[in-house]
């Protein structure tokens, strides 16, 4: 028996890491221990009285029932303290203030609500693959807009006032920026929620790594009219090292809550409690946890600077975030063969930009969230493959 997969399956595909995975899972069962520098899955643990509270909490005989949609008032409490301590932003907990399984289902969550067919949604290249996959689902247009490094990986607004804007329903950006590791300024955000009210456009501002190798988070919400034409989706797996634990947040004013709610309450019946009172605890620490952080991370991007050397790529050094992006050498055809190259013959596997929009196909991204000894051990895998 045959059952065709839905309309909304059938132009999205298999996540590149999910196939590229089982690809390396068989190399590695042939003997090739593959070093992954690929996925940006923080291998640090998050802070000890984080673990504890999850312990303690897990270990009581009441915190194991279904739990409220909105999440509870400890932690909608500890994600506002969070964003006025850190992004000089007032929320309302109760009422500007939604926590999600993860950041990611976020961006469903936001597609699915405002989207359908006839619908368009603007999207960065090279950016976030998932920002495509919802739009897809919902039924609606992918608009993709072209980002360069000549333009510092920001939006040309200019350019995008000339284009066709009739359907466009929202917007998502995402800075500090993925791939690229740009920074956005508070201009720059004033200019883009003065672009999305001009036009009726829905601006969804995707934040997770405003905190790596970065010394002044910021949060498009901190701009005069942000809540009325904004979305800010944040999350604890980068800055906290807890992605394994699923806990994000989307900010928004109390009519869009709502409306997401309508969606995300017939999804999922709320985070488990010890996990949210972990949050909270993770939320309260104060800034020597992320500068400690930091100063592990500064150490692991001087080597990835080091094996980005050695291939001969090109990249700013200055870049912030979770990853190092390098413009490959005109050596290869494009991204894809330089990382099956690396893959297959030092047996280190990196990521292709090519995967991120056809912007990114003369660039690769690796990853920081290895030790150091690895890094190295990979540097020495690439020399022996290239013959130094």
């Amino acid at each position: 028996m045959e059952i065709e997969v839905a309309k909304r399956l059938q132009l999205t595909e298999e996540y590149y890491f999910s196939k590229k995975l089982r690809e390396i899972d068989e190399m590695n069962k042939n003997g090739a221990q593959v070093i992954n520098l690929g996925i940006g899955s923080p291998d640090l643990p998050p802070h000890p009285e984080v673990i504890k509270t999850l312990q303690e909490q897990a270990a009581l005989p009441n915190t194991h029932g279904y739990q409220s949609y909105k999440g509870i008032p400890v932690l909608r409490q500890a994600m506002a303290d969070w964003y006025r301590r850190y992004y000089q932003v007032e929320l309302n907990p109760n009422t500007e203030i939604l926590p999600l399984i993860g950041s990611k289902e976020g961006i469903v969550h936001i597609c699915m609500t405002y989207l359908q067919e006839g619908d368009k949604a603007l999207i960065p290249n090279p950016g976030y693959p998932a920002y495509a996959s919802a739009v897809r689902i919902s039924g609606a247009t992918i608009v993709p807009y072209e980002l360069s490094a000549d333009n510092n990986w920001l939006p040309d607004l200019e350019e995008l006032e000339q284009s066709d804007l009739q359907d466009v329903k929202l917007m998502w950006i995402n800075y500090p920026h993925m791939p690229t590791g740009t920074l956005a300024n508070s201009n720059f955000f004033e200019r883009i929620i003065a672009f999305g009210k001009k036009h009726n456009i829905l601006i969804c501002h995707d934040n997770p790594y405003s905190f790596i190798l970065n010394e002044h988070p910021q949060s498009i919400m901190a701009v005069e009219g942000a809540m009325e034409t904004a979305i800010e989706l944040n999350s604890l797996s980068k800055s906290s090292n807890m992605a394994g634990w699923r806990i994000g947040m989307l900010i928004a004013n109390e009519q869009r809550i709502g409306e997401i709610l309508r969606f995300k309450s017939n999804m999922d019946s709320g985070t488990f409690y010890p996990l949210q009172m972990a949050a909270a605890k993770a939320l309260s620490l104060d800034k020597s946890w992320y500068t400690q952080l930091n100063e592990e991370y500064k150490l692991r991007r001087v080597k990835v600077f080091e094996l980005m050397d050695l291939l001969n790529c090109k990249y700013d050094p200055n870049q912030v975030g979770l990853f190092v992006w390098a413009k490959i050498p005109a050596t290869y055809q494009d991204s894809y063969q330089l990382a099956d190259d690396i893959l297959y013959k030092a047996h280190v596997f990196i990521t292709p930009g090519g995967i991120f929009g056809s912007a990114g196909e003369q660039y690769i991204r690796i990853s920081l969230c290895a030790q150091t000894a690895v890094y190295e051990l990979a540097i020495n895998r690439i020399k022996e493959s290239l013959g130094l």
